[in-house]
């Protein structure tokens, strides 16, 4: 017998007593849980991406060293604690026992360090770590080594906040680059990749030898306990398609309810509401910077003028401002430091004023395309607004309307438009994705090795570090302040307006958590 599968067998009693059974006079479909996510699941590899849609699908099926619960501290999950040596270079963290991935193989260190590897090489978080790291290793088998250059005390921070999700050694090793091609994982759901259709379905089963904590759940800590056998998405593009499967019945939960259509649902007795994310979103029209004309700051300075946040906001969940404010902030506003930035016509929606710096920059007349998906409602309208917009200020400008999927694949490339690259993308980001400078892709000044769009700027990385060496709060403050100024300065990207988007469920699903994504551990069926 092979040693790993000694290890994997002797963990499998751990796991058995540790999950509930499901009664057996339960009907089949009781064990089914359907569900709408907010758009096309196409990219599976939650490293090469940022989609949340993607993340929504990682977190079932891939397992974290350490969690963020709802105070945004970081938990350990697989981990079952760690120490730090006296000078602060060395850090030992220690599994749980009991832990095996989906072919039934213990989890190791091994493993969980050349995850992190592979981790660390796309996260803006990661990188900053990086910059001090000697290396991810083994002490044995439970026991991970991280070894630095100089102190890091965010280290566990850094793991818990950005989705370092553990995967076997073998898939881990893939280049961060390229997507996986094997979906082996480490937590309560295994994927089901002969099942999944792109644009039309995805399916989940439960692990039973998946072994959860003991602790209450909380956003993505504590026990992650299966109580349905099967998850089941739907893809459904069309929002009024997606609100009536939702009202007969055919599915238990919809992800993001468009806003015209949230009346109505909330007139059937057997649907509740919340919201999608407590922490909100973030508008967001991202430039690329490799490419004419948005690789000039004046351009992109100019467009940021002509941006009306409320104009956006109106697009997406019209009038009643009780679900959206203006927030020219490059932090969630309401949150440590999302401080309204003060400058002159920062997004006054001046068009007159935009189209003579326009002009005054020396465009020369090269065409942008704005990439934008059809089939996302909270999305889809910010690019329609961006391109009325570009045509007032003098932009030659092309809208490439498609779904979502291809916008989050096309994003990645580097080409020049007329090749099958882009000018322009919209999003939006979770509260919680920009939450401070060193954990905000969009605002981070990493160049070739950061977010879509290829932002560079080395002072913006300057101060992330001089924000993460300072002593104290008001420090970061004054500095996150500083970052803000220069970006608002350079524009990387543009803030269109924080919103909620509110999610809906059948009553008859109880246990669901709040979190900043849908999460299918601790929710039955009543």
């Amino acid at each position: 017998m092979k040693r790993r599968t000694f290890l994997g067998a002797g963990a499998a009693g751990v796991a058995t007593t540790a999950l509930p059974r499901v009664a057996v006079t339960q009907p089949a479909s009781a064990r089914v849980l359907k569900f709408v996510p907010q758009a096309n699941l196409t990219l599976l590899d939650p490293i090469i991406t940022t989609a949340a849609v993607t993340y929504n699908h990682a977190y079932m099926v891939w397992d974290l060293l350490y969690g963020v619960n709802s105070k945004l501290e970081a938990k350990p999950q697989m981990a079952e604690g760690h120490t730090v040596s006296a000078d602060g270079l060395t850090w030992l963290i220690r599994l749980r026992e009991g832990l095996k991935f989906h072919d039934g193989e213990p989890v190791r260190a091994q493993d969980c360090a050349a995850s992190l590897e592979r981790w660390s090489i796309r996260d803006p978080f990661g990188q900053t770590l990086r910059k001090v790291l000697d290396s991810f290793g083994h002490q044995d088998d439970r026991t991970i080594r991280v070894k630095l250059k100089k102190p890091f005390p965010l280290l566990i921070d850094a793991i818990a906040l950005q989705g370092s999700y553990i995967m076997p050694e073998r898939m881990a090793k893939t280049d961060p680059f390229r997507p996986i091609t094997e979906f082996v994982g480490s937590g309560p759901f295994r994927f089901m990749d002969k099942e999944f259709v792109a644009g039309s379905s995805a399916a989940w089963q439960k692990f039973d030898g998946y072994v959860p904590r003991q602790e209450q759940p909380d956003w993505f800590t504590g026990a992650k306990i299966a109580h349905f056998d099967r998850i089941e998405w739907k893809i459904i593009p069309d929002a009024a398609t997606a609100a009536a499967a939702l009202q007969s019945g055919e599915v238990d939960w919809y992800e993001q309810v468009q806003a015209d259509l949230a009346p109505m649902l909330r007139r059937n007795n057997a649907i509740q509401f919340g919201p999608s994310n407590p922490m909100g979103y973030i508008g967001g029209m991202r430039f690329n910077h490799l490419n004419a004309p948005f690789n000039d700051a004046r351009i992109r300075r100019a467009v940021q003028v002509a941006v009306n946040q409320e104009d956006y906001m109106q697009a997406i969940n019209g009038a009643d401002r009780s679900s959206w404010q203006v927030c020219r902030s490059q932090f969630p506003c309401g949150t440590t430091y999302g401080n309204q930035v003060n400058l002159p016509n920062v997004q006054s929606g001046n068009i007159e004023l935009a189209r003579r710096m326009i002009q005054e920059a020396g465009y020369k007349g090269e065409k942008a395309v704005i990439i934008n998906p059809t089939d996302f409602h909270t999305i889809g309208p910010l690019g329609d607004i961006t391109f009325d917009m570009l045509k007032k200020i003098g932009i030659n400008v092309e809208l490439a309307a498609t779904d979502w999927g291809t916008v989050v694949q096309r994003r990645s490339s580097k080409e020049t438009p007329d090749k099958g690259g882009w000018s322009i993308f919209h999003t939006w980001f979770t509260g919680a994705f920009i939450l401070n400078p060193i954990i905000t892709p969009p605002y981070r000044g990493l160049g070739a090795a950061g977010w879509f769009g290829w932002y560079d700027n080395p002072k913006v990385e300057e101060l992330t570090q001089a924000w993460l060496d300072a002593p104290d709060e008001t420090g970061r403050l004054r500095i996150a302040n500083e970052i803000q100024v220069e970006n608002y300065t350079q524009v990387p990207t543009v803030t269109l307006g924080q919103f909620q988007i509110p999610t809906a469920w059948r009553k008859s699903l109880t246990g669901k958590l709040e979190a900043t994504g849908p999460l299918f551990w601790n929710v039955k069926r009543a």
